[in-house]
């Protein structure tokens, strides 16, 4: 990760220091970043303005890293260059120490916890953010002067001082333990302010002690509730707390009390409750927000002027006079079965060479009003949030299921991004404008699907118009899609979950959503709308939420290009999109498909928003926004914001570059924190209906491979599940990274990343959330793989023990998967 400076006690200092760069261009580069007018660039863009050729950028980088190693000028987010004025005092780098001696900059503490740290370094302030390894990151600011901080700085294992996700933080910087990087690393000097005190737990009474073991933290031990006599508890139930004194790192001391009873562990139908408070989901919108939308209902008709009743609150009378009345054209929407609100829609025209290409979204923007009690509401929640058997909405139902959704036979108010797409796939002209559309049909997947298999099975029921239109759109997007993967992007299939529940919300199964052509046909077209305008907006040079998905680290390709080889896949290299492409292509179909999309999933960046125009490296786009979705991500609301700024006339200022930095922060901590309650809940869910499961025998394929057991998915059901060692069959067990597997000395004890087997349910453990399997015996089932793989027989003799530090790795590793 980057930081706000390169350590002035970092060990490579002295070689560094001394390499010879042209002064000259210091100087050049020195005056082009402390002016008052520049902004956080890359290299590049800063070569481009000093008027560097492409021969002289490598250059330009070695001067940039000495000024960076001299302490003037500092690397930010994705290696932004930043100046000095940019940055808050408390984290302007010193001057480097004359005094202190060589041999004291060599040093590398190997273990960062108990490293003292240099007091004359400054203290850091900023958000913690804890991973599931134990280790966390520091994103620095806290506060309107810090917001065009550096990148996040790592905090490693043992150095977090009790620090809980989203707390404010005091960090000293030291050189980094491991080697690995030439950033340096923070230890937590001092939590200044908890992000939340609010937390859920089972409640356990111990010994005559009230104790509540918390959900989603760190601790291993309970924290103590107080006298409880007052409240009808028993034990084994889940709980809603408010911690009023924290436990150590350690675990160690915590006091909390009780504020809800939310119901026994057992029940099923307090898990959504349980994760919502967990994740403190809102249950209901302020009173402000709601009387805000019921006025913009009230204000709001979808009549025809023609109609009878159609007065001022006619649709064709909101807005601007320049909205297109496109309620003529063919229009549909395809959407999942269940879906509640419609949010976007397409059209299509083919002719001559060309076809024109209709993305129609709902103008969200026309009922949220920028600074609103209703907006401000949407802010904070930044993102809708799909549990298994509700929804937690960003806007209310009253806009997101009603005014904002393109229902059939209704006019609705939107934003339409036309786009002329040459039969060679060259994109010619974009438009972006404020139009009215009266949807002709809706549409699921699963009924494209089927027209697709079947177009003739349709025509009768639907009409030619549709037919032809769906099938045009399907020779469009098959085509983009092509094209899109030819230049170089990544496809990926990660497999994503869906609940079965019956009609009292019980739990009765689960299943894996297929990607079909027909979730493809809208993806591409979304896709293509996204970039499209995002491209707009960049050519005006104007500040906006991009998406943006960073080039992964070479450390982590590294580590995939380990996995893939110990898989025996016949791979050379992995260093490009084109390669990983190729792996996704060989497991494609295969046991190990899941297994190395994970694996791939786990080497990329995660996509957040922000300010930066830098790109999305999956789609191998280099303009990318969030347009597409403004009922349920506030990113593409404030984009459609900027489009209405442009349509009006208005004068666009850039947002100040702190202002979107902190809004893209919100935004990614609230989309990712959605993400963890939906994945949690599903988990939970599926752990209940697997508890009535426990001794019956299904058939699995083995997904991790760790020292001390393995990890296999149930086919009948999408769920994990952990093999100790000591189930499988008895044999002293080795465990060989080559080929990913543990084997044994017993011949056909081998279990390798992809095989299938037969397992037993053993155990469930809600309050760890794991499913504990036992092995029942291989299953004949098993698919040999295209290519061949090396096992125990290229390492037959040889014995492997894996070190104490390697088994204290796979087993933070299996707790957290």
């Amino acid at each position: 990760m980057s930081t706000a400076e390169a350590a002035p006690t970092s060990p490579r200092w002295s070689i560094l220091e001394s390499m010879e760069v042209s002064q000259e261009l210091a100087d050049r580069v020195l005056q082009w970043v402390g002016a008052a007018e520049f902004k956080p660039s890359k290299a590049k863009q800063i070569a481009v303005g000093l008027g560097i050729d492409e021969d002289g950028v490598r250059e330009l980088k070695r001067v940039i890293k000495s000024l960076v190693l001299q302490g003037k000028v500092v690397y930010g987010e994705n290696h932004l260059i930043l100046g000095l004025a940019s940055l808050p005092k408390a984290i302007k780098p010193k001057k480097k120490d004359e005094s202190q001696s060589e041999s004291s900059l060599r040093k590398r503490p190997t273990e960062p916890a108990r490293v003292q740290t240099r007091k004359d370094v400054p203290l850091i302030r900023g958000t913690f953010r804890r991973a599931m390894g134990g280790f966390g990151f520091v994103r620095p600011g806290d506060n309107d002067e810090d917001a065009a901080a550096p990148d996040d700085i790592f905090v490693p294992p043992g150095a977090t001082g009790g620090a809980l996700d989203g707390d404010t933080v005091e960090i000293r910087l030291q050189p980094r333990g491991d080697r690995r990087s030439d950033d340096p690393e923070g230890v937590v000097e001092k939590v200044l302010l908890r992000g939340r005190r609010q937390f859920t737990g089972t409640f356990e009474l111990r010994g005559g002690l009230a104790l509540v073991h918390l959900d989603g933290v760190p601790y291993d031990r309970p924290i103590s509730v107080g006298d409880v006599r007052g409240l009808p508890l028993e034990g084994d139930e889940k709980v809603f707390v408010e911690l009023v004194d924290f436990p150590d790192e350690q675990g160690n001391g915590g006091e909390g009390v009780i504020l809800e009873v939310l119901g026994k562990t057992n029940n099923p139908a307090i898990d959504t409750l349980t994760i919502m408070r967990q994740y403190a989901l809102p249950d209901n919108f302020p009173d402000e927000a709601l009387e805000e939308a019921r006025r913009q209902a009230d204000q709001y008709s979808d009549k025809d002027p023609s109609e009878e009743g159609a007065g001022k609150g006619d649709i064709r009378a909101r807005g601007d006079s320049n909205r297109r009345d496109l309620t003529e054209l063919l229009t549909i929407t395809i959407d999942p079965f269940d879906a509640r609100d419609f949010d976007d829609a397409i059209s299509l025209r083919k002719e001559q060479g060309r076809s024109i290409l209709w993305v129609h979204i709902a103008d969200v923007s026309t009922f949220v009003i920028a600074g609103s009690p209703l907006d401000e509401e949407a802010q904070r929640r930044a993102t809708s949030v799909y549990l298994p058997d509700r929804v937690v909405p960003m806007i209310p139902e009253i806009i997101s299921n009603h005014l904002a959704s393109l229902q059939p036979d209704r006019i609705r108010l939107t934003k339409t991004v036309e786009i002329e797409i040459q039969d060679d796939g060259v994109i010619t002209s974009v438009e972006v404008y404020n139009s009215m559309i009266r949807s002709d049909m809706r549409l699921n997947y699963d009924q494209v699907d089927e027209f697709l298999l079947a177009p003739e099975s349709k025509r009768e029921a639907w009409g030619e118009p549709i037919c032809d239109l769906l099938a045009k759109m399907h020779a469009l997007a098959m085509d983009m899609r092509r094209r899109r993967f030819k230049r170089g992007s990544l496809t990926m299939d990660v497999p994503e979950v869906k609940i079965d529940l019956d009609k009292t919300g019980k739990v009765k199964g689960a299943h894996v959503v297929k990607h079909t052509e027909s979730h493809q046909i809208i993806e591409e077209f979304m896709l293509a709308a996204n970039q499209s305008v995002a491209t707009w907006l960049d050519d005006q040079e104007l500040g906006f939420l991009h998406r943006i998905h960073p080039p992964p680290e070479r450390r982590k390709l590294k580590q995939l290009e380990q996995f893939v080889r110990d898989l025996g896949l016949p791979i050379a290299a992995v260093e490009s999109r084109f390669e990983i492409q190729r792996i996704l292509d060989l497991v494609a179909g295969t046991e190990l498909e899941d297994a190395v999309n994970f694996a791939v999933l786990r080497s990329m960046s995660k996509a957040v928003y922000g300010p930066h125009p830098e790109g999305h490296y999956a789609l191998d786009m280099a303009h990318y926004c969030h347009f597409t979705s403004p009922i349920r991500r506030y990113p593409d609301l404030t984009v459609h914001r900027l489009v209405q700024n442009i349509i009006d006339g208005k004068k666009t200022p850039d947002d100040p570059f702190p202002t979107l930095l902190r809004l893209g922060f919100h935004c990614s901590d609230q989309e990712r924190n959605a993400a963890a309650a939906e994945r949690d809940l599903i988990l939970l869910k599926l752990l209940h209906f697997m508890k009535k499961q426990i001794g019956q025998t299904m058939e699995a394929v083995i997904s991790r491979v760790f020292v001390d057991g393995i990890f296999a998915r149930c086919l009948q059901l999408p769920v994990d599940g952990f093999i100790p060692v000591t189930s499988l069959p008895h044999d002293k067990y080795r465990f060989e990274r080559r080929g990913q597997m543990v084997v044994g000395f017993k011949e056909g004890n081998q279990f390798r990343l992809g095989d299938r087997m037969m397992v037993k349910i053993a155990k469930v453990d809600l309050r760890e959330r794991q499913l504990w399997m036992d092995f029942v015996s291989k299953s004949k089932s098993s698919t040999e793989l295209p290519w061949k793989t090396t096992g125990s027989s290229d390492n037959k003799g040889q014995r492997h023990k894996p070190d104490k530090v390697s088994r204290k790795k796979a087993k933070k590793s299996r707790r957290r998967h």
